[in-house]
């Protein structure tokens, strides 16, 4: 089997995450688009992640799932492209961290927020992540102590993971606009990866909404059977 890179996503989805990551390794690949309850839970995608969601990378014959596992295996796959410490590098220890925080604490912190879901008082000790303002205060530490990217200067997958879901939480109010959070998206946002991957998957977003626009138009036009 070949070593080619098969990307499983939707624009509207932990996929763009992904392309991002992909647009920073700067590796050739290719995008199958799903839908969501079809083509998601067809057989085939099935037998490559159960779960039956997006996003999943195929590369060769190996399957990745979870964004940030992809991000990990991306930037260790393609050491190239620099998106790592290197694997004897003391580097890795806070790498891992931040990159797990925000696939733990952070994404769960938020989630719950979203949700309207608050830990009870006294049970903090029971979430993994204790508190909303806890999982805050640790990364507004993080960003005023690490200068312009997580770990050591360098600009890693870690941001791309991290970075991602500070952009998303600070667009729709998941994440609160402290002028720390607010100065690391503004550098993470105008990388060109970034924006590619952010142009590529607005366009795939579009030309899926016209094709709905074109279908309501279509059965409105046909009438009833």
């Amino acid at each position: 089997m070949s070593d080619e890179l098969i990307f499983y996503t939707h624009p509207q989805s932990r996929g763009r995450v992904v392309r991002w990551m992909l647009e920073e390794v700067g590796q050739p690949y290719r995008t199958e688009v799903l839908q969501y309850g079809t083509t998601m839970k067809a057989r085939d995608y099935l037998a490559l992640n159960p779960m039956g969601k997006v996003p999943a990378l195929r590369h060769g014959d190996t399957v990745i799932t979870e964004t940030a596992a992809i991000c990990a295996y991306l930037a260790d796959a393609f050491p190239e492209a620099q998106l790592a410490p290197l694997i004897n590098n003391r580097l890795r220890g806070p790498y891992y961290r931040w990159l797990f925080f925000a696939a733990g604490p952070l994404e769960a912190a938020v989630l719950n927020r979203m949700l309207g879901f608050v830990v009870p008082a006294g049970r903090e000790v029971s979430a993994g992540y204790g508190s909303y303002a806890a999982v805050m205060d640790t990364l507004e530490r993080a960003f005023s102590d690490c200068g312009d990217y997580l770990v050591g200067g360098s600009f890693t997958a870690a941001d791309v993971y991290l970075g991602a879901h500070i952009g998303f939480g600070l667009q729709f109010g998941t994440i609160e606009k402290r002028p720390a959070f607010e100065r690391y998206w503004a550098r993470l946002s105008v990388r060109s990866a970034r924006q590619r991957a952010d142009s590529i998957d607005n366009a795939l977003a579009a030309e899926q909404q016209r094709g709905a626009a074109a279908g309501d138009a279509k059965a409105e036009a046909t009438g009833p059977n």
